[in-house]
């Protein structure tokens, strides 16, 4: 996905170039690694960044899926949405089976070495803290860490409200969770520095006032009396988004509103079975949520977290596999949304959220989130650890022993072609076949396999 900015060439090491580079005068230089699966991972990375440049600090961006080889990372992505349309038990079973081993498995931690050498090029040498908004840009930085190849902070910003093992990787410094429930999860998984300090969404996301809320929808076409339920299903419009639209038209408690992101064949559908406001790619978030009196999501990713910031009560039902279905379970532990697991409880629940005392609660619960402290929100709190640098060494693991060049360049090269090919053509969704899903997952040993084939180092390719 590509972000606004560019740099003049040769300004980043190893000719590779920030996707984005914001400079204001001189507080110091920090750079944000996140990657363009879905929308939320970017999204937090870019409202990081314009705060700390608003701070004086001049930051790089940079996507982790372009720091991969061969344009695996266009594949990689290709394959995450495929499974999640066509094959979503493949996607569950790929997300459980990692979270019972704490994380990738060999496959993953060998593609994810693959981009190490790039990552560690590209950063400034003025660079005084790195930060990653996705799992795999935290164990990239991570190792790099372990390595000494990276001797400043690394941070990891949990977009999440749950806190798959993935995210906890080794060699981070500090994690950042917007709330106690995922900084318990990530303590649990074995993070040793979290810190809460609320989530991150653009300042145009705030309550709004009846007029705002007419204003609104007028400019969207919206009925001005009816009570709207603003169903979103992220920037790929994944999920069972038609049968809860539907459901939601049937029910009578609201007027369905349905962003189907970059799933414009969706939109159309949706038109087609009586869906009157159904819209596919919508720029102006913020005024959609002020026309909103409820909003329904299947992920739990930042939309939610731009509702709560909106004064908009979230109610969680019919989520995705993996991290919808644990997003889902967190914020309702946190008392951010409510999770409607039965069908027949959905009328009565839009009705308190829209006009009734849980809907009172709920918004109360999501602004509560961005209650300022003294000390600030995530980007205070990155600013802060870049100003204190490097953190005891102490107790850190001893730098892993490197592979020779060759075994290296080998482990590399089947797991990406393993990876490519298992997931980036989307293979779970020809073959029914959960062992295969779990290898890839998880117990695909590429050290068993080098045993038997590293002699033959021209046998396979990326």
């Amino acid at each position: 996905m590509p972000h606004a900015g560019s740099t003049a060439p040769g300004l980043a090491p190893a000719g590779l170039i920030p996707q984005q580079r914001t400079t204001t005068p001189h507080a110091g230089r920090i750079t944000v690694v996140s990657a363009s699966v879905g929308a939320g991972h970017d999204g937090a990375a870019a409202e990081l960044a314009r705060r700390l440049a608003a701070d004086g600090f001049t930051v790089d961006r940079f996507d982790l899926l372009d720091l991969l080889p061969a344009h695996l990372g266009r594949a990689v992505q290709e394959g995450y949405h495929r499974m999640l349309v066509r094959a979503p038990w493949a996607y569950q079973r790929i997300y459980s089976s990692t979270e019972r081993t704490g994380g990738g498995g060999p496959a993953a931690r060998a593609l994810f070495r693959t981009a190490e050498d790039k990552l560690s090029r590209a950063l400034h040498p003025g660079t005084g803290a790195v930060v990653s908004t996705y799992p795999g840009a935290s164990r990239v930085l991570g190792n790099l860490r372990l390595k000494r190849r990276v001797n400043v902070p690394v941070l990891t910003y949990l977009t999440d409200f749950s806190v798959h093992p993935l995210w906890v990787a080794d060699g981070v410094d500090v994690h950042l969770a917007a709330h106690a429930v995922p900084a318990a999860q990530a303590r649990a998984a074995g993070a040793r520095d979290v810190r809460v300090c609320g989530p991150v969404t653009a300042p145009r996301f705030r309550p709004r006032d009846a007029e705002q809320r007419a204003r609104a929808r007028a400019a969207f076409g919206l009925p001005e009396g009816a009570p709207l339920a603003l169903l979103v299903a992220g920037s790929w419009g994944v999920g069972p988004v038609r049968k809860v639209a539907l459901e939601l038209r049937d029910c009578g408690a609201a007027v369905p509103v349905v962003v189907c992101g970059r799933n414009e064949a969706l939109a159309e559908q949706l038109r087609a079975d009586g869906i009157d406001h159904a819209y596919g790619w919508v720029d102006d978030m913020p005024s959609l949520m002020h026309a909103a009196d409820v909003l329904v999501q299947n992920a739990g990713g930042l939309t939610s977290l731009e509702a709560f910031a909106s004064g908009l009560p979230v109610a969680s039902y019919r989520c995705i596999p993996g991290h919808g279905l644990t997003n889902a379970a967190a914020l309702d532990a946190a008392g951010a949304a409510v999770w409607v697991r039965d069908p027949a409880d959905l009328e009565a629940v839009l009705c308190d959220l829209i006009d009734g005392p849980l809907g009172e609660h709920q918004r109360a619960a999501g602004l509560a989130l961005f209650a300022r402290t003294p000390e600030g929100g995530p980007a205070a709190e990155i600013a802060r650890v870049h100003r204190t640098g490097l953190l005891p060494d102490g107790d850190r693991k001893p730098p892993p022993r490197r592979r020779g060049p060759r075994r290296l360049a080998a482990t590399a090269a089947v797991a990406s072609a393993v990876w490519a090919c298992a997931v980036g053509t989307g293979m779970a969704t020809t073959y029914d076949g959960p062992g295969l899903v779990h290898a890839i997952g998880s117990g695909l040993d590429l050290d068993g396999f080098m045993g038997h084939h590293a002699h033959r180092p021209g046998e396979h390719h990326s």
